[in-house]
């Protein structure tokens, strides 16, 4: 099972798992307000904590390009660098603001294929504390089926945590 950060052995079950990396991540984030490093960190974290992700990080909107994605900070092989709202499942939960959970990313209408050995994906919507979009959360695993409600919920309280917060 991956292991986080200086040393801190993580739970083994999910949900407690989550829980122990969402702390973790508050301590260390705790008065950095910058965006980019809160990203860089929270991918970075999360990365190292869960053995099925495979690409962990963040697609941010652009603000000098209309309904614009631009690859922002993460951790795997090389990412997409544009990805247009309503395009794929990272453009799709830009476009919807909600959760988009693959269980086959093979078979999901308009997949953009950034490294074919992703199999599932979950991306998540990130706001910032006045409810407007600045990015989405994007974690792909090479395994089928390797997102699930606990992994929903703890991703979304997490970033909920560091950029709504």
């Amino acid at each position: 099972m991956a292991e986080a950060f200086n040393e801190t052995v993580l739970p083994a079950e999910k949900v407690q798992r989550y829980a122990a990396v969402a702390e973790e991540i508050a301590a260390v984030l705790e008065g950095e307000p910058n965006v980019t490093a809160r990203m860089a960190t929270v991918a970075s974290m999360l990365a190292a904590s869960f053995d099925h992700y495979f690409w962990t990080g963040f697609y941010v909107v652009d603000a000098e390009r209309d309904r614009e994605l631009v690859v922002g900070p993460y951790q795997g092989t090389l990412g997409c660098l544009r990805i247009a709202f309503g395009r794929g499942v990272c453009g799709t939960a830009a476009a919807t603001r909600e959760t988009q959970v693959v269980e086959d990313v093979h078979a999901f209408p308009g997949h953009i294929a950034c490294d074919s050995r992703s199999a599932s994906e979950i991306v998540v919507p990130v706001v910032d504390g006045s409810g407007e979009l600045i990015a989405v959360f994007d974690v792909d695993s090479e395994r089928r089926a390797a997102f699930d409600r606990i992994d929903r919920e703890g991703l979304e309280r997490i970033l909920a945590q560091t950029f709504a917060g």
